[in-house]
């Protein structure tokens, strides 16, 4: 027999129930073929339990943004300024190593179901573009800000260039791990995404890095 309290934690899991169902469900099958019904079942619960929750389909798909991408920007933006040490340490190591942690995750697939259909829905474009895209690239332009200020970075960086630099290889790969990623023939020909990241932000900082003052030689 199910207990006051067992059903008072069923009911206060059930949002979350909910937003796993309609991220695998929306990635899966994508956001237009996905019916409030199926999300529902999946969840265990009632179409009508699914609206008590979220009034609309659209607004299911707001709070599973909210709960995924702008959750993983939060955590991101806090581990990044509260980062002591050089901006180029971050960039090789703390920003890939939270970017691995975005890509093993079922959230990577947000980025696809965003690239492929959100086009459609323009009040989600803007939300997204809010929650996810903004904070994101303001917390890579802060950082590379500061690599300018400190020396690090050369000071006449096109800062907003830079960012989508930094960003986009990284949402390419998650958009091709949720596409092409399991065709077999695919596999061979990309290399391995967290090293081809670390070797990007390798690459890249080439470009960042103020260039080294020639030595003058010494006449006699």
């Amino acid at each position: 027999m199910t207990t006051p309290l067992q059903r008072q934690r069923r009911k206060d899991a059930r949002p979350q129930e909910l937003l796993d169902a309609a991220l695998t469900l929306f990635v899966e099958k994508g956001f237009a073929a996905t019916k409030a019904e199926e999300v529902a079942t999946l969840a265990g619960v009632s179409k009508g339990t699914l609206y008590l929750y979220f009034p609309s389909k659209e607004e299911l798909l707001k709070a599973v943004i909210r709960h995924t991408l702008s959750a993983d920007i939060a955590q991101g933006r806090e581990r990044l300024l509260a980062h002591q040490g050089s901006a180029t340490e971050a960039l090789l190591d703390l920003l890939p190593e939270w970017w691995e942690t975005v890509y093993d995750s079922p959230n990577s697939g947000m980025f696809k179901l965003v690239i492929t259909e959100v086009r459609n829905f323009p009040e989600i474009a803007e939300f997204y573009a809010r929650e996810v895209v903004e904070p994101g690239m303001e917390v890579i332009g802060q950082l590379l800000q500061r690599g300018v200020a400190q020396g690090e970075f050369r000071a006449d960086l096109d800062v907003m260039a830079a960012v989508h630099s930094v960003v986009l290889p990284m949402i390419m790969l998650c958009l091709h791990k949720h596409s092409l990623g399991p065709c077999s023939c695919i596999v061979s020909i990309l290399p391995e995404p967290r090293q081809l990241i670390r070797s990007h932000m390798a690459l890249l900082l080439q470009g960042l890095q103020t260039p080294a003052v020639p030595k003058t030689r010494k006449t006699r």
